[in-house]
């Protein structure tokens, strides 16, 4: 079943590129944009992630974190994360206990891949509460910026 606003966020602790354990319950008191992405290195996800470290000063400006999650391994993400200059936590769904408890996993993916995170923004305020959620079936979409932007204007 699908979240939606106003539910509380599932909590989550995955690690990061840097091989820190995180959790979303960590960042209580402050605003969290939660991104999945399919796959590092492709063309649509690279788009995504670019336009949000070009836009950092301004999520910050929000008090918001964000965190992206993907099924690939820590040390894929790391390798993405250094040449495309990320500054936010990647973060590795690889068993995909995140991307199924926030329902944004693919059953098939392109090329016979199974089990591959869904495009999805979901924007969490400071007590958990899920205040904005965009999950897309087509993953050449990008979520709705503009939306995840609002919201976290109307939190602040």
């Amino acid at each position: 079943m699908a979240l939606k606003v106003g539910d509380q966020a599932p909590d989550f602790k995955l690690y990061d590129s840097d091989k820190k354990e995180v959790a979303l319950s960590d960042y209580r008191g402050k605003n969290v944009v939660v991104l999945f992405f399919p796959l590092a290195f492709t063309g649509v996800c690279t788009t995504e992630l670019c336009s949000m470290r070009d836009d950092i000063a301004y999520y910050s400006g929000l008090d918001a974190q964000i965190l992206a999650i993907s099924v690939d391994s820590l040390f894929t993400l790391e390798k993405f994360k250094e040449e495309q200059k990320l500054n936010f936590p990647l973060l590795s769904d690889f068993n995909k206990e995140a991307s199924n408890a926030y329902d944004a996993l693919y059953e098939d993916f392109v090329l016979g891949m199974k089990g591959v995170s869904k495009r999805s923004a979901f924007v969490i305020d400071k007590e958990g509460t899920i205040r904005y959620a965009e999950v897309l079936d087509n993953a050449g979409e990008l979520p709705n910026f503009d939306a995840v932007k609002d919201t976290l204007n109307s939190l602040s």
